[in-house]
């Protein structure tokens, strides 16, 4: 970014968004690829409880898949706000995007940085609940 702390802030929030999005989904691929699924859940030492806890392994990595993808979204709308030259600037630009997208309406105020760090760090929060369900249930289900 230029020399602005805002814009320095934004976009390493983005950045570190990025890695944030990618690195679970890397490992649940690994997961998946690794384990013979189908044949443990199906197969004729399948117990009604391993069942159980693949179901579970699917679930979580599915809502960790889709926490992924709004870090995503949120980290390239972080970008957008650091390329603008102030915090209203680059704020109202973000909160053009989600209002033409119809995704909120139009605030009465534009939210500062701190704000919507602080909103999506609880997403990241919840990102990491569900990961740590897919790993617990997966481990459960391996050993059952």
């Amino acid at each position: 970014m230029s020399g602005n702390a805002f814009q320095d802030r934004a976009g390493a929030f983005a950045a570190g968004l990025m890695v944030q999005a990618a690195w679970p989904l890397l490992l649940i691929a690994a997961c998946v690829l690794a384990t013979p699924v189908i044949g443990l859940a199906t197969g004729p030492q399948a117990t009604p409880l391993s069942v159980a806890a693949w179901f579970v392994a699917a679930m979580g990595a599915l809502t960790t898949l889709a926490f992924s993808m709004l870090i995503l979204f949120d980290a390239l709308l972080f970008r957008l706000m650091a390329s603008h030259d102030s915090e209203a600037e680059g704020g109202a630009a973000v909160d053009d995007v989600l209002t033409r997208m119809r995704l909120k309406p139009a605030p009465a105020a534009t939210r500062p940085l701190d704000q919507r760090m602080a909103g999506t760090r609880r997403l990241l929060m919840k990102q990491r609940i569900a990961f740590a369900l897919f790993a617990a249930a997966s481990l459960v289900a391996a050993f059952l």
